[in-house]
């Protein structure tokens, strides 16, 4: 997995490099910093790279406003018109940023000085540049340091929204590390206690060395605009650091790209069907097995050797009648269904899309958990979710081999309590997140919480944490979409059966979900994301 670090962490590993011999100080690490955002702006707009542009840097009172200083003394070094707003107290300033601010004062920059907080008719000082050229505003008030929502809503929103002159196009807006006014570690915009806000809303957003949580949950990605991560040289961590939380990327999703993978390839290399598991999807009766069906096709080809889909005995000529590969057996109650899971070779379970909710499929779900754990792992979503929310006495059966995929609104029900803290309004940093609801349903449930969305979250009861985000280049929009959560889960299952640790199942579950959809593209419907699985093993080199 790529890294990703909270705020607290990125704190640690700088200052563990400054007291390291021989290790950067604070300056050069903002020298580098500035660096970073400049290349960043020019390989965004190419066309900035030539001529006269028009900048305006906020800065702020802390390390953030030093590396806005060490921006606009680079944008002014490139006969650039430039000028530094300077929201804070110069005797209060960290050293470093002290002397990145007396640099851009050395170069000639403007530096004009902006008393915060702001009321709604304080006057801005008017920005008029000469010459022609895009106009840029950046943001290096707060970033990742903020803790609490920014003073003066309405005249902040007049600041970070900063007109460069009448009848002038909107200017390009570029955040330092992370936009003012959002939380790093949650991606929630920091609110007053009446709900007030202000929030930098960016064009561009450059962080360092690794992105942070809130650069992916909830309002990150649409705030922050594109993400670049720019690098500060090596940054050796202390002994037996590591970071709490994992980036779903390629390499994590398929252990051919991992170097030590602890578990089997995704690719198949050798053997016959019984070598490569057997996916139990339990369906619903009569008119309701479109959800199950799909789940089962997904297992097929995520490449399961064998798929059987257990339905209701009225649910079998249907099913006949839309299935070749995947195999069909009769399950009518839980008496069924134990004498099904006697069978051994059954590897993983999947119970829950339009599965049903009434006291029969209660029962089932009953005698499903009681037959999984050491050897053999499930999957519940959906209907079946719907039933632990329901049934204390099946919420005590959970084990750490089942995968729970709530979406929110099946969160909600499930844990009513963690997800109310959702919707408090944020008052300081760092503010509950999805992370911090998933973590602790994770630990209370004692099983591995997939929490779906672009933003999705996996946890597991041991603490690990990973995110998985569909946002910036690897968006995927059309997955909103009637039955894509029952293929990922199918996809769960298919990895589980093949001998997947549930962690990892959930993982490249989730990665490989995306890949699909965008792989295929507009227009997507549930049926189609099994059938862009082939094209995109090959692209993988599977």
């Amino acid at each position: 997995m790529a890294t990703i670090l909270t705020a607290e962490e990125m704190r640690q590993l700088e200052a563990h490099a400054f007291a390291a011999p021989g290790g950067p100080d604070a300056e050069t690490l903002m020298e580098r910093a500035g660096q970073g955002v400049v290349a960043a702006m020019l390989e965004t707009w190419p066309d900035a790279a030539e001529g006269s542009h028009r900048a305006l840097v906020l800065c702020g009172p802390g390390s953030n406003g030093g590396d806005g200083f060490v921006v606009a003394r680079l944008l002014l070094g490139r006969g650039w018109a430039v000028e530094a707003w300077f929201a804070g107290d110069p005797a209060r300033q960290p050293p470093a940023a002290r002397a990145m601010r007396e640099r851009l004062a050395a170069a000639g920059g403007r530096i004009v000085a902006l008393d915060l907080p702001l009321g709604a008719a304080s006057p801005l000082p008017a920005f008029a540049a000469g010459g022609q050229g895009a106009g840029f505003v950046v943001d290096a008030l707060f970033g990742i340091g903020l803790a609490r929502p920014l003073d003066g809503p309405e005249g902040l929103w007049r600041l970070l929204g900063a007109d460069l002159g009448p009848g002038e196009p909107p200017p390009r807006r570029v955040a330092v590390d992370i936009p003012s006014g959002l939380c790093a570690d949650s991606g929630r915009v920091l609110r007053a206690g009446d709900g007030r806000a202000a929030c930098f809303s960016a064009d561009l957003t450059v962080t360092f060395h690794a992105p942070k949580p809130g650069h992916l949950l909830a309002e990150g990605p649409q705030l922050c605009g594109r993400l670049s991560v720019a690098s500060l040289g090596p940054l050796d961590p202390p002994p037996g650091w590591s970071p709490a939380i994992r980036l779903i990327d390629e390499a994590e999703a398929v252990p051919e790209r991992r170097p030590a993978a602890d578990g089997p390839p995704l690719g198949k290399r050798t053997g016959h069907k019984y070598d490569h598991g057997h996916a139990l999807i339990l369906g619903g009766g009569p008119g309701r097995g479109g959800a199950a069906r799909l789940a089962a096709r997904a297992a097929l080809r995520v490449g399961t050797g064998l798929v059987t889909l257990a339905v209701p005995s009225g649910a079998i000529p249907e099913n006949a009648a839309r299935l070749d590969a995947v195999m069909l057996r009769e399950a009518d109650d839980a008496s069924d269904l134990s004498a099904l899971l006697e069978d051994g070779r059954f590897g993983a379970v999947c119970a829950g899309p339009a599965f049903g909710t009434t006291p029969r499929e209660a029962a089932c779900l009953a005698a499903l958990l009681d037959a999984t754990g050491r050897g053999r792992a499930a999957i519940l979503d959906a209907d079946a979710i719907t039933l632990l929310a329901r049934e204390a006495a099946l919420r005590r059966r959970l084990h750490p081999r089942v995968i729970l995929t709530p979406h929110d609104g099946e969160f909600a029900r499930l844990c009513p309590g963690i997800a109310a803290r959702l919707h408090e309004l944020p008052l300081r940093g760092p503010a509950f997140s999805r992370l911090d609801a998933a973590h602790e349903a994770a630990a209370a449930l004692g099983c591995v919480l997939l929490l779906k969305g672009p933003d999705t979250v996996i946890a597991d009861p041991q603490g690990r944490l990973a995110i998985h985000a569909a946002a910036y280049d690897r968006a995927a929009p059309w997955l909103a979409t009637a039955g894509a959560g029952d293929v990922l889960s199918g996809l769960v299952c298919g990895l589980l059966a093949r001998g997947f640790a549930p962690f990892a199942a959930a993982a490249s579950a989730a990665w490989l979900h995306v890949e699909a959809a965008r792989a295929f593209g507009p227009g997507l419907i549930a049926e189609d994301l099994p059938e862009a699985l082939p094209g995109l093993f090959r692209r993988l080199g599977l």
